[in-house]
């Protein structure tokens, strides 16, 4: 099966978390480089059943996914059908600070909406997939970073149509990363203290990061937040430190048990290299 979609994963290095009743103004800001890799998606479309069945490399997901959500969220606002198999690719690492589950959220809405043709425009594919990411938890601001593409600055929170991005200019860089292992992202942005303490170390960042909008001063403020909050384990800070020599910086991808690193040499250290993803997601 062709895939259709690829949406780039993203790397989150410093955030603040915003709520409200309206899952469409909830989201986060903060800032973050989208990836080379990501996540494929290719649909079958089945118009004897209304049944949606998810597979992720080849494996068939069970019970709630953000995948499911989304789905059942673009049929409640345009009344499709059909039944679809969606097929996801997922060439990074899943529940380590990747953004993933956006990334499979926002394939499946957009590979539907294409191939069945309903009448939905890109942002409001991407405020669907938000939606169903805020609701289950999975993420908040990776969808957005997503659709620009770049190292991204993400000023106001919410899906594209109500959420703003900005980008950081850069000079042919790449991503170094050390994965250890998954961590629940629901679990964190859920806790009500350990948001509290996210938006105390986050709060003032983007005005910042607006000042000196460099790669440098990127990485050094998602070390300055890694650090200065509870969220980085310590066995990453080893990694951290030997992944800081000879790059711009390493930091610990929120959320996830991965060490990430922005650098001018692609051998500077690492398990996995990436390029930077400027284009967004895209049809295929």
């Amino acid at each position: 099966m062709k895939p259709t979609v690829f949406v780039p994963a993203h790397i989150t290095g410093f955030f603040e978390v915003v709520r409200a009743d309206d899952p469409l103004r909830t989201g986060s800001r903060g800032a973050g480089v989208v990836l080379d890799r990501g996540v494929e998606t290719s649909i079958k479309v089945r118009r004897s059943e209304e049944k949606t069945v998810v597979r992720v490399n080849g494996k068939r997901e069970h019970g709630e996914s953000v995948s499911l959500r989304s789905l059942e969220i673009l049929r409640e606002i345009t009344g499709f059908r059909e039944g679809v198999s969606i097929h996801h690719r997922v060439d990074v690492p899943i529940g380590c600070g990747f953004g993933a589950s956006a990334a499979c959220a926002l394939g499946s809405v957009l590979a539907v909406v294409r191939e069945l043709e309903l009448p939905v425009t890109v942002n409001t594919a991407g405020s669907v997939a938000h939606r169903a990411e805020v609701e289950l938890g999975t993420g908040l601001g990776d969808l957005i970073a997503e659709m620009t593409g770049g190292i991204v600055i993400r000023t106001r929170e919410g899906p594209p149509g109500y959420g703003r991005t900005d980008r950081i200019t850069d000079r042919g860089l790449y991503v170094l990363t050390e994965t250890l292992g998954e961590l629940d992202t629901a679990s964190v942005i859920g806790d009500e203290a350990k948001v509290g303490e996210i938006n105390l170390m986050g709060a003032g960042m983007i005005r910042r990061i607006l000042r000196e909008p460099t790669p440098r001063m990127f990485m050094e403020l998602s070390r300055e937040f890694a650090t200065g909050t509870s969220l980085i384990t310590p066995e990453l800070r080893e990694p951290m430190e030997a992944l800081s020599e000879g790059t711009l910086g390493a930091s610990m991808a929120m959320l996830g048990n991965t060490v990430f690193a922005l650098s001018e040499d692609p051998d500077a250290g690492g398990d996995d290299v990436y390029g930077i993803d400027f284009s967004g997601a895209r049809f295929l």
